[in-house]
């Protein structure tokens, strides 16, 4: 399997808090069947994303694991007015692999209309947008017509594996299905923290895939689109997009 979000770069952000614990995160991945992995510290108001010293630490990860598992870099990356500028200077350190697919992730609080012109914005610029964890957003989770939007219009969407196994609670676990079901789902990740609460694992989500959508659909997002847009190709599963299923009607009798 290919992950291409987790936060397993130390001292970066929330994620691993020294090297020993990236140590322990990379061989929890290699042990679960990971193979590849993108390092994605947040780029946020809350944590600086330094690139140059984001390199270093991945370097030195990669050292240490020789070839049981192949890491890249990338970020989690906070659809800020600050980061849109830093964007347009230099895009390649906040993409995946340095190539053309950017993590994309919003704010919990509030998501404005404007950012539909932003998501465009970055698009025309060659990047192909990728948004972070829906599912665990209250406000597209309320709105889900406004992700629908955004997949229509060539952005991806990426599921946590966690919250297709009930990490997240059941209506988190709920829409990620639906969505999926939907046509809304390119990757699924671990977006993993640490080796507890937030583990490097995506095996057991890839079961949950396999036995409700099918092998193939499990293969296409946890493998074979991951490793596309880790290498900065074309997608080779765009799912056709459908909308919710229509609501049963409810008679009230007098």
């Amino acid at each position: 399997m290919v992950d291409l979000h987790c936060h397993i770069l130390s001292g970066m952000d929330d994620g691993a808090k020294s090297f020993e614990e990236s140590l322990a995160m990379a061989e929890m991945a290699i042990a679960d069947g990971i193979t590849h992995v993108v390092a994605t510290p947040h780029s946020s108001p809350e944590f600086r994303f330094d690139y140059a010293k984001v390199q270093r630490e991945a370097e030195k990860l990669q050292a240490a694991l020789g070839n049981k598992l192949i890491l890249a870099t990338g970020c989690d990356f906070h659809l800020s007015p600050e980061n849109i500028s830093a964007l347009k200077k230099a895009r390649s350190p906040f993409c995946i692999h340095q190539k053309d697919y950017l993590l994309v992730e919003f704010n919990e609080f509030a998501i404005p209309p404007a950012m539909d012109q932003k998501l465009y914005e970055i698009q025309l610029a060659g990047i192909r947008p990728v948004i972070t964890h829906p599912e665990r957003n209250a406000i597209l989770r309320a709105q889900p017509e406004r992700l629908e939007k955004w997949i229509r219009n060539g952005c991806y969407g990426q599921v946590t594996g966690g919250s297709l196994t009930g990490g997240f609670g059941s209506n988190i676990e709920a829409a990620s299905r639906n969505w999926i079901a939907q046509g809304l789902v390119h990757f699924i990740a671990s977006d993993a923290h640490n080796t507890t609460t937030r583990p490097h694992k995506l095996l057991a989500a890839y079961r949950v895939v396999q036995q409700e959508f099918g092998k193939e659909k499990a293969e296409a997002l946890f493998v074979k689109n991951p490793l596309a847009a880790f290498e900065g190709r074309g997608l080779p599963h765009i799912p056709e997009v459908s909308g919710p299923p229509p609501k049963k009607k409810r008679f009230l009798f007098f």
